[in-house]
């Protein structure tokens, strides 16, 4: 057997003694719950910047000799942290007081840095990004210049079949399934896609949804690591669609139908490769994608409860946009006049009866005799 030595606790020392310290301690109870048990081999892995240092300096705990027992070990990862979720990141009371604290905008702060998910705890934070954007006072991507974020580049360019297609539907807001079991821990490796997608869980590029094994990107934070890696690969048809959101926003405002249905179909044909319709998901991939930037303005919300169904998609200006909210229905092989109408019928406008600025109603059709969209914009006449 090993033996376990203390290193002393000039590590801790110093991150309690920080401007901003989150007190983790909870975790040294079920540390010495297992010490000198059967069960006292853990592996607890996270991604960088989530506060490994800073525990491990807290339990000051070492394992020593080379007996590492490595079948014996009960691991706590990214995918099931079981009952440690809580130590992962900070949770959402631990931000709230945070941003009170900083006089920091919640709402805001959880765009950029929510997303990660466990069973136990449903809203996870990275640590290291909340920490620097309450000390700098405002919101950025803090995973660009880390070691991981080069990682991340190489392994969205592996041609594994699907890859693309998958990290596309997620950056424009979908789900996608993986088998996070076929992982051997290896990451240099890998096998098929659903290696590299559960790499990017662990690495804290993706979140994973344990019930229902879906990864998806978690925050605004990531998001824009993801675009950022993509304009330095061979994604030209994605990059061109992300430059182009803007301009069919703007078309949007505008009510100018053609422009619309002109924008869509050409982001729709030039990744025709990646996202082949064959429903209206597939569309509502496309149509996300098309308005990639909408972020920078809206609350995107996808399958949004409504009136007497679900909206496909609902854009809900950001606090101090003077942009109209939009509700957007898709339609496939039918017409944009019936998406009109479902809007209408189903009166999904009630989802947004707490709103005051004006609203847009925009039904998209695809039609897959001639390949072509069709758009229809009415401002919504509040009675």
């Amino acid at each position: 057997m090993g033996t376990y030595i203390n290193r002393g606790n000039g590590s801790f020392a110093r991150a309690r003694k920080s401007q901003i310290y989150v007190d983790k301690t909870g975790l040294l109870a079920f540390t010495n719950e297992v010490l000198d048990t059967e069960q006292c081999y853990i592996c607890n892995s996270r991604p960088r910047r989530f506060g490994k240092s800073m525990a491990a300096g807290m339990l000051a705990i070492k394992k020593y000799k080379s007996e590492s027992a490595l079948n014996n070990f009960r691991e706590f990862t990214m995918t099931n942290p079981k009952r440690l979720s809580a130590y992962i990141g900070f949770t959402e009371e631990e931000v709230q007081a945070l941003c009170k604290r900083y006089d920091m905008d919640f709402a805001e702060t959880a765009r950029w840095y929510d997303g990660f998910s466990f069973p136990q705890v449903k809203h996870v934070y990275n640590p290291y990004a909340v920490v620097n954007a309450m000390l700098d006072g405002g919101f950025d991507n803090y995973w660009t210049n880390t070691t991981s974020y080069e990682s991340l580049k190489e392994y969205i360019s592996m041609n594994f079949d699907g890859l693309k297609d998958r990290i596309v539907q997620m950056l424009s807001g979908g789900r996608c399934p993986v088998d996070v079991n076929t992982f051997q821990n290896d990451m240099t490796s890998f096998r098929s896609r659903d290696d590299v997608l559960t790499v990017l869980i662990h690495l804290g590029y993706l979140a994973y949804d344990a019930q229902a094994k879906e990864a998806y990107v978690p925050n605004e934070e990531v998001r824009s690591a993801f675009a950022a890696a993509v304009k330095e690969t061979d994604w030209t048809p994605v990059i061109q669609a992300i430059r182009e959101s803007d301009r069919l926003l703007r078309a949007t405002w505008n009510r100018d139908k053609d422009a619309v249905a002109e924008g869509i179909e050409r982001v729709h044909q030039a990744n025709a490769s990646i996202l082949q319709y064959n429903n209206e998901n597939a569309l509502s991939c496309v149509i996300a994608l098309a308005y990639y930037n909408a972020v920078n303005e809206y609350t995107v919300i996808r399958e949004a409860p409504a009136g007497k169904g679900y909206a496909d998609l609902i854009f809900l200006p950001r606090r101090h946009c003077s942009r109209p909210a939009m509700i957007v229905e898709l339609k496939y092989n039918d017409s944009a006049e019936s998406a009109l109408k479902q809007i209408q019928n189903r009166q999904y406008p009630e989802a947004l009866k707490e709103y005051q600025g004006n609203l847009l109603l925009v039904g998209i059709n695809y039609n897959k005799k001639d390949k072509k969209h069709s758009c229809l914009i009415e401002e919504w006449e509040k009675q």
